[in-house]
């Protein structure tokens, strides 16, 4: 038997939800098993799966103790490699640097960007996975491994909730940079395709028009500057699919300079230039609505450093 306190960051979730997270070694059909069976008790009293655990509650455990490991990681002994460029109590904007994962992938499994976040607050003392029954400091968006920029964690679970809705609602404008090949005609311009997603292949189709299968991808952008046969674009997300920037563009006839998935890049690699050139440069929060804890960032913009493919322009 083991009893633990449900904490700030657990609470306000369904019971199978938290052990879930909790016991992320445990089959889910024996985290069901010990619910219907009686072996997790909250306040002393028998729970369902659908009992709603609350801060200062109280979870009785009459389960194995194998599931009981300590809860810490590889990243407590990382030194933490994280450009932070803004910072509160809530959430940290970090500007990742081409080349790393942000979650663990086929070809990185440490050393990716959440882990150097959950380093940096391990070390800082605002993290540590002893202390925690479930949580852990989250991503609250996502770029490309190979793009570089801006990157927001939620440090704890209500900020996580708040600006994962936030992002969802599309309360957050995002700007990118980008190098394509190519002087384009039109020197600013929406434009609307349709994009297929091909899992097994990590790529997507770009249609003129929409069919059962495709998706709507709406990208703005302007031409900031022009460099014999490149062009150097603020690209704004109107929608946000995968790789939806680097497909766009190669099928309007200008690839990202760098770009090996969506254009042959042999010119390119000889160059030095052995991924695409695109940086998620800036976040700007555009509330519509209360943001309650995150009220305070309403109207904030944030900026990563200027990219050195911008150096190409000047």
């Amino acid at each position: 038997m083991r009893t633990e306190t449900i904490n700030k960051n657990d609470g306000n979730q369904r019971l199978d939800k938290y052990m879930s997270k909790r016991f992320r070694t445990m089959p889910q059909s024996l985290l069901y098993k010990y619910i219907r069976n009686k072996c997790v008790k909250v306040n002393g009293v028998r729970a369902k799966e659908n009992t709603v655990v609350m801060a200062g509650d109280e979870i009785t455990y009459y389960i194995s103790d194998e599931f009981f490991l300590s809860k810490k990681s590889d990243f407590t002994s990382l030194s933490p490699s994280l450009n932070v460029v803004y910072e509160d109590e809530n959430v940290l904007i970090a500007d990742k640097p081409a080349g790393m994962s942000v979650q663990p992938d086929e070809k990185q499994e440490s050393n990716t960007l959440v882990d150097n976040v959950k380093a940096y607050l391990y070390k800082k003392g605002e993290y540590d996975p002893e202390r925690e029954n479930s949580f852990a400091p989250a991503l609250c968006n996502r770029i490309d491994r190979n793009t570089s920029g801006l990157v927001i964690a939620a440090k704890n679970a209500e900020a996580l909730r708040i600006m994962n809705d936030i992002i969802k609602e599309r309360e957050i404008e995002k700007t990118y940079l980008a190098a394509v090949h190519g002087i384009l005609a039109k020197k600013e311009d929406t434009v609307t395709v349709y994009i297929e997603k091909n899992a097994s292949e990590n790529m997507v189709k770009v249609y003129k028009k929409p069919n059962t299968d495709t998706k709507t991808a709406i990208t703005g952008y302007k031409v900031i500057a022009e460099e014999k046969d490149l062009s150097l674009l603020e690209i704004r997300l109107i929608t946000g699919r995968t790789h939806q920037i680097r497909a766009t563009f190669a099928y309007l006839g200008h690839p990202l300079l760098g770009d090996g998935k969506y254009a042959v890049n042999k010119d390119d690699r000889k160059k030095g230039y052995t991924c695409q050139q695109l940086c998620s440069y800036t976040v700007k929060f555009a509330f519509k609505t209360d943001r309650g804890i995150l009220n305070y960032l309403n109207g904030k913009t944030v900026k990563a450093k200027t990219p050195a493919f911008v150096s190409l322009f000047e």
